[in-house]
């Protein structure tokens, strides 16, 4: 099933791709990043544009019917894997207790030349009252 959340830009071609897709108690979220139509939220500031993608992330995992303790695999792309640190800051204000087992890589170029993060999710709905 396709999940969409109001305040996370749909993909900008309809039929192209899902932001989220539940199967069973699976969630799965495309990467997310923090552009928009005027650029990325955030300017180039990479702790800002951090926060509005995991703000996406949560958006869209809780239209799922979960909550980020759900979330058990992260992945995160980063222009400049200096910025580790300041998407770390911004990671911490979404995550506590359990962690999501996470892979970061540094990568040439996103989508958008001036966005600097990007962050995939999957998890299974109910996972963190199972743990």
């Amino acid at each position: 099933m396709r999940v969409a959340a109001e305040s996370v830009p749909e993909p900008p071609r309809p039929g192209m791709f899902s932001n989220a897709r539940v199967h069973g108690d699976h969630f799965f979220l495309s990467g997310m990043h923090a552009g928009g139509p005027d650029g990325p939220v955030g300017g180039d500031d990479v702790y800002l544009q951090a926060k509005e993608t995991f703000r996406r992330v949560r958006e869209l995992t809780e239209a799922c019917g979960a909550s980020v303790d759900d979330i058990l695999v992260l992945r995160v792309y980063l222009t400049d894997v200096e910025d580790k640190v300041a998407v770390g800051r911004a990671r911490g204000e979404v995550f506590s207790g359990d962690f999501p087992c996470s892979t970061l890589v540094g990568v040439a170029a996103l989508v958008d030349p001036g966005l600097k993060v990007e962050v995939e999710a999957q998890g299974i709905r109910g996972a963190s009252s199972s743990s």
